[in-house]
C-alpha cells in the first residue's frame, strides 16, 4: 500500500501544480485566491463544525445509518441547488431557473425526510419481527 500512498501523493502534487500554473496565467489572481480563501475558511469554520456536531447528535439516534443517509442526501441536494438560489440577479441563461427552486428544494428534502421515517419504522418493524430488540441498532 505504500506505493499507492507515493502515486496519489505525486497525482496530489502534480494538481497542485497545474492549479498554481493556471492561477500564474490569470490577468487578476487575486480574485481566485481571495475566493478560495473565502470557501476554505468557510468550510474549515462552518461547515465542518455542523457536520462533526450533527454526527455527534446522530450517534445516539436509533436507526442511525438511515439518519445519516438522509442528511447526507438532503446536503448534497442543497449544495446543488443553492448556487442557482443564491445567485443575484436574473440569470444569463433563462432556462436556468426555469422552476421555482426554492420551492422544489423544500419539498424533494420533505420526500428525503418521509423516506427516511418510513425506512426507519420498516427496519425497526423487520428487526421485530425477527426477535431483536427493537431499539439496537444496525
Amino acid at each position: 500500500m505504500r506505493w499507492m500512498r507515493w502515486i496519489l501523493g505525486g497525482c496530489g502534487l502534480l494538481l497542485i501544480a497545474i492549479g498554481g500554473r493556471l492561477l500564474s496565467v490569470l490577468p487578476d489572481p487575486l480574485d481566485v485566491m481571495v475566493w478560495l480563501g473565502g470557501a476554505l475558511v468557510l468550510h474549515d469554520a462552518i461547515i465542518a463544525p455542523l457536520v462533526l456536531a450533527a454526527g455527534l447528535a446522530v450517534a445516539a439516534v436509533p436507526a442511525r445509518g438511515v439518519v445519516r443517509g438522509a442528511l447526507l442526501t438532503a446536503g448534497v441536494l442543497v449544495l446543488v441547488t443553492l448556487p442557482l438560489l443564491l445567485r443575484p440577479g436574473t440569470p444569463p441563461n433563462p432556462s436556468a431557473l426555469p422552476l421555482p427552486y426554492g420551492r422544489n428544494l423544500l419539498i424533494v428534502l420533505a420526500v428525503v425526510a418521509v423516506a427516511a421515517v418510513a425506512l426507519a419504522l420498516a427496519g425497526r418493524r423487520g428487526r421485530a419481527r425477527a426477535g431483536q430488540d427493537p431499539k439496537e441498532t444496525a
